[in-house]
């Protein structure tokens, strides 16, 4: 890209989807000049940015960005790849320091948080910016696009299945703290929400059917679409031929009956991401609010059990 060097920060490094944001920071020709994360196994930037300054206490992090600001060597952005409960802390001390901030999902657990920010956006000129990387997949946008250019009436039946399995550690980490996750509706299912309140447009109702720590089942009706969902962590509910095929990851989003295949091109996602936000084209606070709302319906709703149009999964799994 033919842009002025940048320079980055990143909280979160030791994290799964940390090297993606490395990687992208390489790839658009920037700089990781510092990082931070409380664990150690980070071996991995040598292989990006052998260079950057490295801290496991925060406190550190802070002075070390504060001293390069007064230097000259500016941070431009804070990348935010920490758990999920530290996103709306993290992405102030990213604005207080002149840095825009990107950030992973789910951007904030609460709506409200988005309103806050934004009044902080005002009051330091700078930006907050999601990662909302299914919007650029090819196979979504086409089916955007074959969405919107269809009869501005119809009305569409999705059905979502995710089953990504994970082990015991899961419930002891932070994921299983439904107060610093958001539970699994947030965890694994905001990227999907966002997805499809992107295409079909806005919630009008939100049904819950199931809710426990590892799997949950619900209904939406969007402006363009009904939804049924199913979310799990749960192996044992992953079909049977998929697990005689030694996978441990189900994932089926069904338009009309036909199945829309995007398993793949998930490569470069991150890339394009950050290519939009260093062009000013990112998706911002405001892009995140309604599966941000829609998560929190989620789970702060009463499930009402197996009755009306429910994903047909939820008759058949382990509880």
């Amino acid at each position: 890209m033919n842009q002025e060097r940048k320079n980055f920060a990143l909280i979160g490094v030791a994290g799964y989807i940390a090297v993606r944001h490395v990687r992208a920071i390489k790839d658009t020709g920037n700089t990781l000049a510092a990082s931070l994360d409380r664990f150690d196994s980070v071996g991995f930037i040598d292989s990006y940015f052998p260079e950057a300054d490295f801290f496991i206490e925060f406190e550190r992090f802070d002075r070390h960005i504060a001293k390069l600001n007064r230097q000259g060597t500016k941070v431009d952005y804070v990348s935010i790849c920490s758990p999920n409960y530290l996103h709306d802390s993290h992405i102030r001390f990213a604005l207080r320091n002149g840095a825009d901030a990107i950030c992973e999902k789910p951007i904030v657990l609460n709506p409200w948080n988005i309103d806050a920010l934004q009044d902080y956006e005002r009051e330091t000129g700078k930006k907050v910016w999601n990662i909302l990387q299914l919007r650029h997949h090819q196979t979504i946008v086409n089916l955007r696009e074959k969405v919107n250019s269809g009869p501005p009436d119809k009305i569409y039946d999705i059905d979502l299945s995710y089953i990504t399995s994970r082990g015991n550690w899961y419930h002891y980490s932070w994921k299983g703290d439904v107060e610093k996750s958001g539970g699994i509706a947030t965890n694994i299912g905001v990227h999907f929400f966002d997805m499809l309140t992107w295409i079909f447009g806005d919630v009008k109702e939100n049904r819950v059917h199931f809710l426990k720590g590892n799997k949950a089942a619900g209904f939406l009706e969007l402006e363009r679409a009904r939804v049924r969902w199913f979310l799990s962590i749960d192996y044992e509910d992953i079909p049977s031929a998929i697990k005689q095929a030694g996978q441990r990851t189900y994932r089926s989003i069904t338009m009309d009956g036909e199945e829309i295949e995007f398993s793949g091109g998930f490569t470069d996602l991150h890339m394009v991401s950050y290519e939009k936000i260093l062009q000013g084209n990112g998706y911002g606070l405001e892009a995140a609010r309604k599966s941000i709302q829609t998560v929190y319906t989620i789970r702060n709703t009463e499930p009402v059990g197996i009755k009306g149009d429910f994903h047909p999964i939820i008759k058949i799994i382990r509880k």
